[in-house]
């Protein structure tokens, strides 16, 4: 059976990311590494909410050690207007070294389920890192399911953010009228 590390970002996206990849003949299993994730309370609000969820939909699960976040901010400084690129860079490149390592031979994001998100910049980093590492990068566009997957976790009372994660995106949620 092929095999599918997906790099998950909250249990939101998840749940119906993971139903996808089965439904498509995929072993699915989870990887947690996300250190954009700021303040550090709310990555670890994420964090339990994808440790909730992962048993409730039979998901194995993997949470990469420490949290980098020092190293998410040397990447980013100086190229602030592109922090998305540097941000998907650092993640899925983990991804695919964790799939590659653990004998994997495909990796995709959960982050292809959120409408608010750069799909084609994550489908380039995909495809340029799976290049590098050796590993398959698995590209679907899920927009169309987001509510399915929020409807999947809603009765499991989950943690919600309220934005993509990063100081950036959190700023831009809260400050910028086009981004409400």
């Amino acid at each position: 059976m092929n095999s599918v590390l997906i790099h998950t970002c909250c249990a939101h996206c998840a749940a119906y990311t993971a139903q996808h990849w089965r439904e498509q003949g995929y072993q699915a299993s989870g990887f947690w590494y996300n250190p954009n994730i700021h303040p550090f309370m709310e990555h670890q609000s994420r964090l339990e909410a994808i440790k909730k969820l992962a048993p409730e939909i039979s998901l194995p699960f993997t949470v990469s050690e420490g949290y980098e976040m020092p190293e998410y901010f040397r990447r980013v400084a100086g190229h602030e207007t592109d922090h998305c690129r540097c941000c998907f860079e650092m993640r899925l490149t983990r991804t695919a070294e964790v799939a590659h390592r653990m004998g994997i031979e495909s990796f995709t994001t959960t982050l292809l389920i959120s409408p608010h998100q750069k799909h084609e910049l994550i489908k380039e980093i995909g495809e340029k890192i799976a290049k590098e590492k050796g590993v398959n990068f698995l590209y679907a566009d899920l927009r169309k399911r987001y509510s399915d997957s929020r409807h999947i976790t809603k009765p499991m009372d989950l943690y919600r953010q309220q934005y993509c994660g990063c100081l950036y995106s959190e700023w831009e949620r809260y400050t910028e009228p086009e981004h409400k």
